[in-house]
């Protein structure tokens, strides 16, 4: 098995690089060279002849993390890949519906809404239907609508055991029927509707079973239940699937994750003639020794897991750093002298990371970098395509595309400002639903008189008079030719500070001149006409390319919403919080709020496996350092307009003490290894016999809700430590607290 691809992986590597026709399960630990073995896969199978490049279906997570594999694999092989099936579960299923849009049941130049666009179209839907949104609020018939689709479910499926349910149903019924007759999709629809084509179509079904001889999947531990049974639909008889994942890492139910699907993989893709192989991949790349064995020492604390142990051939480090702040405002000042510190002796900012369990935590360190002159960047702000300016711009794109999306209409009706108020918006709606017709038909029925009926027609000339004018200019100078003949960058750039978002208009033509880059279309070709791709893609590809650039690329900026964020270029110190650092990796990481009730955090505690998930993520947190790693917390802190009392986190006691220095205490009643050791001590005394266990929720008569964390003695002199919710800390004597399980 000589071959350049080969030469520099290590034997587990190239254990699961070179397996013969089977389905796989990965176990990839953190820093153990995942993406590279993922695509070395696919480089080896094509090189070997047992795939070709129309053959291979590979899912990943993020938009970022495709394009990686696509420029690893372009760099491996000769071969185009250009027109492979690469991308993420909401980029794949888009490009299938595309292809059988008829099957599906949608339009051909269906557009895809993000979140807020969404929210929009269901406050329109309350207005029309004199929906009560302090009984039913928005954001929870969303919630509501994701968590059905996710799971598989149409209204009609959704079983509703209340009246309040039963009307929850009755409105996604209607947010169903208001999608199809406005052309829409949401992010969870591509998924079922691609979960339903596949489902209702067995000829479609067997094709691309028959196709997709090959199917390799990232970050399978992070796969939803409707994610899981796609996958499932698309494997047939011959069909290997090459998963990779880690369940230490599984750190998404709030998404609908599911980490049992690790556990359920040998069993439901294995068959009798090829069982699933099982290849662990421990060594990590990234980390010293110390890191790895504070990681190794805290998961085993978790009972379902499918186990594994990260090692390194580098050195064991410096020993991981433990600090007890006597209040946030220190635990923030300790950060930053530390930072100061790192800086002095040459360590670029951009390689410290300052990770909180909660987005609330931030302030408190921002003022002290702030303070302290030290640039730092929040993951999680405003993403390019969710930018307001941009969001205007691609509305109007949306309407030269497809003329009666209401959705983008009343985004741009009144902006920049015409005078056409909510009321006539009000009357105009109204005149549509009426007449069970789009908002820009209703506009040339003279639904309104005076100046907001004048302002109106004007409207609607202008929407007429952009698509006539774009429609037959190339994609780049389609999207500038609207941001200017729109009015938005005259508008914007007549306010104060407006340069910044004339800056991200025109960043828009950018972008839009990429897409065409990267889709290899003809950058001369109208934006509304068929594409043709300059490398010759086949079968479904052909169909998937032959959609108009100007749909194509206002697919791409929805799917891309949440992926990308623009950056300054400036070093700075990167602050964020645990979720959004899976998958990076710094030289220096502080674990901030290592309290518990914080991290981890109190409504886990009362969830089924929550606080399994929570040391899953405290895994995640510590290994993202490379070479240093501090541990903080504080007696402290006032969050969400509440003092809390800290008690420190039981994650920080079970780490082998050898392990951990404990810097000097920023306080003189008891050291930081005291505090944690007796936590320990009393955490381990706590009798057996005892109706109350550390991490349940109670309630007090006088206190009020909280959660035990702690503790000691047992018959009569048995008490517990709460965390009351309201009322701060408290040690209570069970013989007479009388707690209650909340």
């Amino acid at each position: 098995m000589s071959s350049p691809l080969l030469d520099s992986l290590n034997p587990e590597q190239l254990a699961a690089v070179t397996l013969p026709a089977a389905s796989a399960l990965i176990l990839a630990g953190a820093g153990s060279g995942k993406t590279r073995v993922l695509t070395t896969r696919i480089a080896w199978l094509l090189a070997t002849g047992q795939a070709t490049p129309q053959s291979v279906l590979a899912v990943t997570f993020t938009n970022k993390a495709a394009r990686e594999m696509l420029l690893r694999l372009s760099a491996l092989t000769p071969l185009n890949t250009r027109g492979m099936w690469i991308g993420t579960f909401h980029g794949l299923c888009n490009r299938m519906l595309r292809a059988h849009h008829r099957e599906a049941k949608l339009p051909a130049l269906f557009q895809i809404i993000d979140t807020q666009d969404q929210l929009s179209l269901l406050k329109r839907l309350y207005k029309a239907h004199g929906i009560d949104d302090t009984r039913f609020p928005v954001r929870q018939l969303q919630w509501f609508i994701a968590d059905a689709k996710e799971e598989g479910r149409r209204p009609n499926m959704v079983e509703a055991s209340d009246d309040f349910t039963r009307q929850q149903v009755e409105h996604y019924a209607l947010y169903e029927a208001m999608c199809q007759r406005e052309g829409v999709v949401d992010f969870a629809e591509l998924l079922l509707r691609s979960y339903e084509l596949l489902t209702d179509h067995e000829a479609l079904r067997e094709h691309y079973r028959q196709r997709f001889s090959h199917i390799l999947v990232d970050e399978f531990q992070d796969t939803n239940t409707l994610q899981y049974r796609w996958l499932r639909l698309l494997t047939g008889p011959e069909t290997t699937v090459f998963a990779v994942g880690d369940d230490d890492q599984s750190i998404y139910a709030f998404r609908g994750a599911k980490v049992a699907h690790m556990q359920r993989f040998e069993r439901d893709f294995a068959t009798a003639a090829r069982p699933v192989k099982l290849i662990r991949l421990e060594r990590n790349y990234r980390s010293h020794g110390h890191i790895l064995d504070a990681a190794n020492a805290l998961i085993r604390h978790n009972q379902a897991r499918l186990g594994k142990e990260l090692w390194t051939s580098e050195e064991k480090g410096e020993p991981i750093r433990a600090f007890v702040a006597a209040s946030d405002v220190d635990e923030a000042a300790f950060a930053v002298d530390v930072v100061r510190a790192l800086t002095a002796d040459g360590l670029p900012l951009d390689e410290v990371a300052l990770l909180y369990r909660s987005n609330a935590q931030s302030r408190v360190f921002e003022h002290a970098l702030f303070g302290a002159g030290i640039p730092y960047r929040v993951h999680g702000g405003m993403r390019f395509f969710e930018r307001a300016e941009v969001k205007h711009a691609l509305a109007y794109l949306r309407l030269v595309a497809a003329a009666d999306d209401d959705g983008a209409f009343l985004r741009v009706v009144n902006f920049p400002p015409r005078g056409i108020g909510a009321r006539t918006q009000e009357q105009l709606q109204a005149l549509a639903q009426r007449h069970g017709g789009s908002l820009a038909q209703a506009t040339v029925s003279g639904a309104a008189t005076g100046k907001a009926g004048a302002a109106l027609t004007a409207f609607g000339r202008l929407l007429a008079k952009l698509r006539d004018e774009a429609s037959v200019l190339p994609l780049p100078a389609a999207v500038e030719h609207v941001i200017h003949a729109s009015g938005l960058v005259a508008h914007y750039a007549a306010e104060k500070d407006g340069q910044d978002r004339v800056d991200n208009l025109t960043e828009l033509v950018t972008a839009a001149t990429a897409f065409v880059r990267e889709a290899g279309l003809d950058p001369d070709a109208p934006c509304v006409a068929p594409a043709v791709p300059t490398s010759e893609p086949s079968g479904e590809d052909a169909s998937v390319a032959a959609i108009a650039p100007l749909p194509g690329f206002l697919a791409h900026a929805a799917l891309e919403a949440g992926d990308t964020q623009a950056a300054d270029g400036k070093a700075a110190l990167q602050l964020m919080t645990v979720h959004a650092a899976k998958g990076l990796e710094f030289h220096t990481v502080f674990v901030t709020g290592l309290e518990e009730g914080l991290f981890p955090h109190e409504n886990s505690l009362a969830a089924a496996d929550g606080l399994e998930e929570e040391r899953r993520l405290m895994y995640v947190a510590i290994t993202r350092a490379r070479r240093r790693l501090y541990l903080t917390l504080a007696q402290q802190r006032m969050l969400h307009g509440q003092l809390r009392y800290g008690i420190p986190s039981r994650f920080v006691s079970e780490l082998p003490p050898g392990l951990v220095q404990w810097l000097p205490s920023a306080y003189g009643r008891m050291t930081a290894g005291e505090t944690v050791e007796r936590r320990a001590r009393t955490t381990r005394a706590a009798p057996a016999a005892s109706p109350w266990r550390i991490g349940q929720s109670v309630r007090h008569a006088k206190f009020g809700v909280g959660v035990i964390v702690d503790a000691e003695g047992g018959g009569n002199d048995a008490r517990v430590q709460v965390n009351f919710r309201d009322a701060g800390v408290k040690w209570l004597a069970l013989d007479y607290a009388k707690l209650e399980a909340a």
